[in-house]
This record gives C-alpha cells, sequence and structure tokens, in this order.
C-alpha cells in the first residue's frame, strides 16, 4: 500500500514511517523543511513537501495514495484554537481527496474524561468538549462520504525523551524548583511508549473499518502525584500538592488538563485489531531519562 502520512518526521511520525516500511507499506512523508526530507529519505520514504496549511500539498498527496495517516499538528499551544481549526480543515481536505473511495484515513485525536468510570472506545466525545479540537469528529463524518475513516486517541506517548504534556510539566518544574500536581494528585493519565504506538497506526491502516475509534493505551492511568514525584526525583526538586484554584497560574496553559482524570482502557483495541503493547511504562521513562538536558 502507498501510504501517505503527515506529521511524518515528528515523534510519533518517526516511529510510523520505519514501521510501515518494514511491513512492505511504501510511504510518502509530508516534509516542510529541509532537513525532514532528508530523514524521510534516509528512513526509505517518498518525499512529499508541504505543510498543513497549504491544502493543495495535502490533497495532491493523499490524491497518489492507498491510505493515509494523519499524525501532525501544530503543537504552538499558545494558538491552540487556530491550530484546532488548521487541522480540522486539513482532515476536510485528506477526506476530500479519498472521497467514495473507501481508500483508510487514519486520524489522530484525544483522550476525554468520562465522569465516574475509565473512558473506553465506545463512548463518543462528549458535546462539552473543554478543548476546540474536532479532529475526531470531523474524521468520522467523512465515512458518510465513502472514506474509511478511524481515529486513535492518543494518551501521553513517551520514550526517555519526551512524554506528551508531562514534557511541559518537567520543564515547568526546572523553572519554578517544584514538581506540582493539584489536590490528592489521584486523578490519573494514560500512557503509552512510543515503540507500541505506532504498529497501532499500522493496524488501523489495514484493518480499520469506517468509524472505527481506537485507544493506543498501554496504561489506563497513572496518578498525577506519581508523576510529580518521578519528575521531582529526576530534577531534584519536592513533589507538592497545590490547590485547584492556583493550577492557570502554576501551570499556565497546561492548567486546564491537570485536574482531569483521563483514565482510558484499550481492551476493545487490543481485541479488535490484535494490538498487545510492551513496551516501558512512563513511570520507568522518566526514571531513565536524562534531566541535565532542558
Amino acid at each position: 500500500m502507498r501510504v501517505f502520512v503527515t506529521g511524518a518526521t515528528g515523534f510519533i511520525g518517526s516511529a510510523v514511517v520505519p514501521d510501515l516500511i518494514s511491513a512492505g507499506h511504501q510511504v510518502i512523508g509530508l516534509s516542510r523543511s529541509d532537513a525532514g526530507a532528508q530523514a524521510l529519505t534516509k528512513a526509505g520514504a517518498q518525499v512529499h513537501h508541504g505543510d498543513l496549511e497549504n491544502l493543495e500539498s495535502l490533497r495532491s498527496g493523499a490524491a497518489k495514495a492507498d491510505g493515509v495517516v494523519h499524525i501532525a499538528f501544530i503543537h504552538d499551544l499558545s494558538k491552540f484554537k487556530e491550530n484546532c481549526e488548521i487541522d480540522r480543515r486539513a482532515i476536510e481536505t485528506l477526506g476530500e481527496a479519498l472521497a467514495g473511495s473507501d481508500r483508510p484515513l487514519v486520524v489522530s485525536g484525544g483522550l476525554f474524561p468520562t465522569p465516574g468510570r475509565t473512558t473506553t472506545e465506545d463512548d463518543a466525545p462528549p458535546a462539552n468538549s473543554p478543548t476546540p479540537r474536532v479532529s475526531e469528529e470531523t474524521a468520522l463524518a467523512l465515512a458518510a462520504r465513502g472514506v474509511r475513516a478511524s481515529v486513535i486517541r492518543l494518551p501521553q506517548v513517551h520514550d526517555t525523551a519526551k512524554q506528551g504534556f508531562i514534557t511541559y510539566m518537567i520543564a515547568i518544574a526546572r523553572q519554578t524548583g517544584v514538581s506540582a500536581y493539584i489536590g490528592d494528585g489521584l486523578n490519573r493519565f494514560p500512557a503509552v511508549h512510543l515503540s507500541d504506538t505506532a504498529p497501532l497506526y499500522r493496524l488501523a491502516l489495514e484493518k480499520a473499518p469506517a468509524a472505527a475509534r481506537y485507544h493506543a493505551v498501554a496504561e489506563e492511568g497513572v496518578a498525577a502525584r506519581e508523576i510529580a514525584e518521578a519528575i521531582g526525583r529526576g530534577l531534584g526538586v519536592p513533589a507538592v500538592s497545590i490547590p485547584a484554584a492556583e493550577s492557570h497560574g502554576h501551570f499556565g496553559w497546561l492548567g486546564m488538563f491537570m485536574g482531569m482524570n483521563l483514565a482510558a482502557s484499550s481492551a476493545l483495541t487490543q481485541k479488535r485489531l490484535a494490538w498487545h503493547p510492551t513496551g516501558p511504562g512512563l513511570i520507568s521513562d522518566l526514571d531513565h531519562m536524562d534531566y541535565s538536558k532542558p
């Protein structure tokens, strides 16, 4: 299969591309820079120049592919709302190129809390979502237009270099001299190792029916306090509790997420796609990373 991959040179994409190639697929990777193009060529992928705001580049990349994996997102969180809109338009454009063909489109989405219980793949996103990102809703609406669209909801994807928004927690702890959590710190965040994420994108591309939802979750929920304590150990700073009212003052934009309980299961994903994560846990990676590097 010829697969067009956005975000091909990013943290997750750099693992997805070689996984696809090793499974026998041909990869067309989107790149906005010469350095990215060189990395893709070295990995054995074909380079397609463009970015998320160049809709014609997205359209032409998808048109010449048998399937699309959309991982790219602009991670300038000071412009989160604008970047969510760019993401929505990108997904719609990719869908237009695939419409009526039953070709697969795998889109990255986010997890959300389900009050009183663990979120499953069969739960729909809440109508009153606190974030403006609508990647899942936009993608699954394309099923009615003959696109085999599916969504992979991502938790904190980690290795010993990056850990999703926990990377920002580390930066804040380094800056403030304390590793903070909200209240009792028993709210939880799901996680998955980078090495387990890549095969799930491939399996969804190869097997997912239209409108399927999957969870890239290895650990259903790691307590915020446990995460803060691991960061504190690594930086040599105290882990402290702060009141919810001080969350935004301490964490900035990250404050809107820090009190959430985002526990999520991947039992249905593992059953439906025969996906079985085996990588190291989040706390293990936090305990083995090099904190001397900012």
